[in-house]
């Protein structure tokens, strides 16, 4: 009898554990769908805060030019001779909403840094019977402002500068202040209606208090701003009009990533800020030529063009001003303690804290989404194949008209490195590792970011490349070789604030010694259980 009843245990044994695999099941299907379903809420939320804002704040209006009919808000449906695509949205996992109320911002949060911290409202010139209108967001935590405008017009021969867009090859040797803008009075204008009560749209008290100078030597955005005029509504004629929201942006060290990377976070929050329902357009308020980097702006945005690439005027429906990526938290938190870390949004979600963030993560996640890289990636434990461990290299390319092709070496013995870890990775037994040569100054920027994702560790000289850790995966380990001469920390910041494992290797000069890297990555390795 005692026999006859072992195979009705097993059976029931088994029916146990079919039934716990499929309660499992269950509970990873109803997480999903649960998590669909709060993205698209979040998505349709931002959609009507920003109709809802949008409607109560600005007033329908007919242009009082012949050759512009349509009112202030008819960017917001399809109109016959809308000529622009606008890119949507892309869902992102770690979005979280942008409040476009009054809600403040704790000063020095992470919020106040990473994200809406522009609460402070000032409108310039409100709204008359169809006329212009301008107003500014401000900071008090980044000390800058996101401003913006409707009836907006653009007069590029009144902006000195090149014409920017060129071949590289074209313009070889032309000097930074030829690319820089210089603006004259009236370069931008505003309809005012027909009552207008002084010349210009701001004074100094206001350029000093909302976009005040620090230490900008040159701050082209409050420079454009300060010389904005306001005319009369018989006097406001336009070539052209772009329908749709546009971003002006001014760039300075557009060839280099990590500055770039700030431009490109000032852009996205600055769109973010003003509830913009699509990703917007954009327009280089500079003489720069054309760089690598242009591809990401490509993608980014909805178009890009160049101001001087216009034959005549041109007016805006909403124009967007972002702040120099100077004034983002990316590069303030060189010089000001920013005390926030990185963690998963829905943990933000559950449980505020005013000293963590997801915001790069989901800045992060938008530079992935622009490329069409999937954002579903969720590496826990082994890898299916292999551990990707990326060496991001520094190597010689032409970077702009002044650059001579050398790029500055900060390890010197860089390739005796690289040997080094080939060698080891091919006799470890501990897991299978691919070392991949991270060559990034001949690959294309989806490459490069493709590269960055698919890394379980990435290594790499203190350089502007390493920038990229903006879009790795949350269980990314990063490894700095820094010299002593660029003892700086921001990439260590950058990991902190994504929530990146960080470590260092500080060289006493600029060599390395090969059996301290891979000593320091095999620790690494085998805390990722390799």
């Amino acid at each position: 009898m005692s026999h006859m009843a072992l195979p009705h245990c097993g059976e029931r044994k088994e029916r146990d554990n079919r039934e716990e695999e499929e309660a499992a099941m269950n509970r990873r299907t109803t997480l999903l769908v649960q998590t669909l379903v709060f993205l698209f809420i979040l998505n349709s939320l931002s959609l009507f805060l920003y109709f809802t804002h949008y409607h109560s704040t600005k007033p329908s209006s007919s242009s009082s030019s012949s050759s512009s009919p349509l009112n202030v808000n008819s960017y917001l449906t399809p109109i016959s001779n809308q000529t622009h695509f606008s890119k949507p949205w892309p869902i992102l996992p770690s979005y979280l909403p942008w409040p476009q109320s009054a809600t403040t911002a704790p000063l020095r949060s992470c919020e106040a840094y990473f994200g809406n911290g522009f609460t402070h409202r000032r409108d310039l010139l409100r709204p008359r019977n169809g006329a212009g209108w301008f107003r500014c967001w401000h900071s008090e935590t980044i000390r800058s402002s996101v401003c913006e405008g409707g009836r907006l017009r653009m007069v590029p021969e009144r902006i000195a500068m090149s014409g920017g867009g060129e071949s590289l090859t074209a313009v070889i040797g032309r000097r930074e202040e030829e690319e820089l803008p210089a603006f004259q009075d009236g370069a931008f204008e505003v309809d005012g209606g027909e009552f207008v009560d002084r010349e210009f749209l701001v004074d100094r008290e206001f350029l000093d208090r909302f976009v005040p100078r620090g230490e900008i030597t040159r701050h082209t955005m409050r420079d454009l701003i300060g010389k904005i005029r306001i005319v009369g509504g018989k006097d406001f004629e336009c070539d052209e009009w772009i329908e749709e929201p546009t971003l002006l942006v001014t760039r300075f060290e557009y060839a280099n990533l990590f500055h770039t990377v700030t431009d490109w976070y000032s852009a996205y929050v600055s769109s973010r800020v003003t509830g913009l329902p699509n990703l917007p357009h954009l327009i280089f308020v500079d003489g720069h030529c054309m760089s690598p980097l242009e591809e990401t702006w490509k993608v980014l945005f909805s178009s890009l063009r160049y101001a001087k690439n216009f034959s005549g005027s041109v007016c805006f429906r909403h124009a967007i001003l972002s702040p120099l990526g100077y004034e983002t938290a990316l590069f303030k938190g060189l010089t000001e303690d920013i005390d926030c870390h990185g963690v998963p949004a829905q943990e933000l979600w559950q449980n505020p804290d005013d000293h963590k963030t997801a915001r790069l993560s989901e800045f992060g996640e938008m530079i992935r989404a622009a490329f069409g890289l999937p954002l579903n990636i969720r590496r826990s434990g082994k890898p299916l194949f292999a551990h990707n461990v990326l060496f991001v290299r520094r190597e010689d390319y032409l970077a702009h008209p002044r650059h001579g092709g050398k790029v500055e070496s900060r390890l010197s013995n860089e390739q005796e490195v690289f040997e080094s870890l080939k060698s080891w990775v091919s006799s470890y037994k501990g897991c299978k590792i691919n070392l991949v040569n991270g060559l990034f100054a001949h690959m294309s920027m989806k490459d490069q970011v493709r590269a960055i994702q698919d890394a379980s560790v990435i290594i790499g000289a203190h350089g502007a490349g390493l920038t990229h850790i903006v879009s790795a995966l949350s269980k990314t380990v990063i490894l700095e070789i820094i010299s002593s001469q660029f003892r700086r920390p921001h990439f260590e910041y950058i990991a902190r604030w994504k929530g990146l494992e960080y470590h260092a290797i500080n060289l006493a000069g600029s060599h390395a010694d090969p059996g301290t890297v891979i000593k320091e990555l095999t620790d690494i390795m085998k805390s990722l259980g390799c």
